[in-house]
């Protein structure tokens, strides 16, 4: 690896302290630091920054420093050029961020070195449909989110799966989420919890107003459709991993399959997806042994 992406979320590293360090410390490894231009303007950086367009496809690694939303967001971009992507932790413990802000030096020798492994993560791939016309595409990796306004009352949606219709949802809207993402938004709305080496959708409905309507395991060979209802007149908007939001109107139709990028996450230490599991459990005030 010879150039190395180092993307800060500045709100967590607001005096970029973290960046400024993680910087210092790869130059040790003599590799070439690459960072954004508004990030160079801001450390008055000698060199020139460079584009978000060039920051993911020209670096080999991209590392990111934050928690899980920013990560999120950087894969996302990364996974059209198949770079991975190394997570060091500003906040509170997460699933996708690898390393804490301790020891990074020991990490990254270990990287540079080779001992490392990269965990390939399913994604979603969504399409907006209006009027027979495909309008937008969405790639996401935790979740995509149909959900009603703030100040809107239920919505009903339609779902089907290879056309073959499935159920009403009279509801505050879908989730359909990977595995890397039914520790997410899909949980809160009472979704399982997946191993994410596993390949499948989970549709979770929020708030259901039928006792019947419960999350459903779809393999990740199929596609899934919602319809907006005729019969919808208010505010609605989907969400790619819970950062973006595009406004719906009635009769759209959202289709949702396996996208044909994964994300790449560089991993270093020996810290398991089960053992990160037990800890946010009890963090979360769930009783777990």
């Amino acid at each position: 690896m010879k150039k190395v992406a180092v993307v800060p979320n500045i709100d967590k590293d607001r005096e970029l302290k973290d960046t400024k360090k993680v910087m210092e410390i790869l130059k040790k490894f003599n590799v070439e630091v690459m960072i954004s231009e508004q990030i160079a303007r801001m450390i008055r950086y000698s060199k020139q920054g460079y584009t978000q367009s060039d920051l993911y496809s020209k670096a080999d690694l991209v590392i990111v420093l934050g928690g899980d939303g920013t990560l999120l967001n950087v894969a996302r971009h990364t996974a059209y050029t198949g770079v991975p992507v190394l997570g060091v932790n500003l906040g509170r413990l997460g699933f996708l961020v690898e390393l804490e802000r301790d020891n990074l030096e020991q990490f990254f020798e270990k990287v540079f070195e080779g001992q490392y492994k990269i965990d390939h993560r399913m994604m979603l791939e969504a399409s907006l449909i209006r009027e027979s016309r495909v309008i937008d595409t969405f790639v996401a990796l935790n979740d995509i989110g149909i959900t009603k306004g703030a100040l809107s009352r239920i919505i009903t949606l339609k779902l089907f799966v290879d056309e073959q219709f499935v159920d009403f949802y009279p509801a505050d809207g879908v989730i359909v989420s990977t595995p890397t993402g039914s520790t997410a938004y899909s949980l809160s709305a009472g979704g399982p919890i997946v191993d994410p080496n596993m390949n499948l959708f989970i549709v979770t409905p929020i708030c259901p107003h039928t006792l019947h309507s419960r999350s459903i395991i779809v393999p990740r060979d199929k596609t899934i459709g919602i319809h907006i209802e005729d019969m919808y007149h208010h505010d609605a908007v989907i969400t790619v991993d819970g950062q973006h939001g595009y406004k719906l109107q009635p009769k759209d139709i959202i289709t949702i399959k396996q996208a044909p990028y994964v994300a790449h996450l560089l991993r270093v230490n020996n810290r398991n997806f089960y053992d990160v599991l037990r800890k946010k459990l009890t963090e979360r005030g769930i009783e777990s042994s």
